[in-house]
């Protein structure tokens, strides 16, 4: 048994959990195969007994193990901004058993990548959401087969339909590989709303639009106008479609159980911060 399984130093759940930090890794990679890569190596063991929450002297949260503050994989120590989200962290910290396995805290994934990245990042992640509005994958529906077209004119169009007025303009639909070109007046009109959020927001939101392909649907989301389920309904319907079509594939379900759990962890972090 290696000196990493049997550690109990929380330095050793720092390096572990920095494979899911966006910078630390290779951007090609895909956060499920950053799980299978950390699951090749073996899980520490768990070092803590006790799991509480604090508040801290700036007025945010901190999760405490054993009375010390968890830190993130560049030593940072984890405060979140409201008690709810505090929760959620230690309920995936206490959830752990014998070993510590960072592939079932999507959450404490969310924060730390929050903590570490974001805030340098800002104008870069602004600049990606805005660019996404030209390839947003609801912007390209399908041609054939006519149910599937019909399913994703159901759930796609109300959300173009509705979003005209606080992005201040149309959006254009195509078909076909070539990208079309939205206005940039509704790239400003986003980036302005956007422009404030603190960085949990900004990194719940960025992390939606990259597990669906589209920044318009976790935008809709995040005025309201969708339900987190209406959210993720919209995002896997041609998934879905193939799925009645060929029939579930292993891989592709577990990634998708993964997806989901990346996705609600986003959730939870809008809906703790909402007004």
């Amino acid at each position: 048994m290696s000196d990493k399984e049997n550690s109990t130093d929380p330095d050793a759940v720092q390096a572990l959990f920095g494979d899911f930090v966006p910078g630390q890794q290779d951007s090609t990679t895909n956060p499920m195969m950053r799980a299978k890569e950390v699951m090749k190596t073996p899980l520490p063991k768990r070092f803590y007994k006790a799991v509480s929450i604090a508040a801290d002297e700036e007025g945010g949260h901190r999760v405490l193990l054993d009375g010390r503050p968890i830190r993130s994989p560049a030593k940072h120590q984890v405060s979140v901004p409201c008690e709810a989200i505090a929760r959620a962290l230690a309920s995936e910290w206490d959830a752990q058993t014998d070993k510590i396995n960072p592939a079932t805290m999507p959450l404490t994934r969310l924060v730390n990548s929050t903590i570490d990245g974001v805030e340098d990042a800002r104008e870069a992640m602004l600049d990606e959401i805005v660019s996404y509005l030209n390839h947003d994958f609801i912007c390209y529906p399908a041609t054939h087969p006519e149910r599937l077209v019909d399913r994703q004119q159901a759930l796609w169009q109300p959300v173009l339909k509705w979003v005209e007025e606080p992005l201040c303009g149309r959006f254009v639909q195509a078909n076909g590989i070539m990208a079309v070109e939205q206005s940039p007046v509704m790239g400003q009109a986003l980036r302005a709303e956007w422009q404030g959020l603190d960085i949990f927001q900004l990194a719940a939101l960025h992390t939606m639009m990259t597990i669906t392909g589209s920044v318009l649907l976790p935008y809709a989301f995040w005025k309201g106008f969708l339900t987190s389920d209406a959210t993720w309904a919209a995002a896997m319907v041609d998934e879905d479609w193939n799925i009645e079509m060929w029939g579930e594939d292993e891989e592709a379900t577990k990634r998708r159980v993964f997806r989901r759990a990346d996705f609600d962890a986003a959730i939870l972090v809008l809906d703790a911060l909402r007004g």
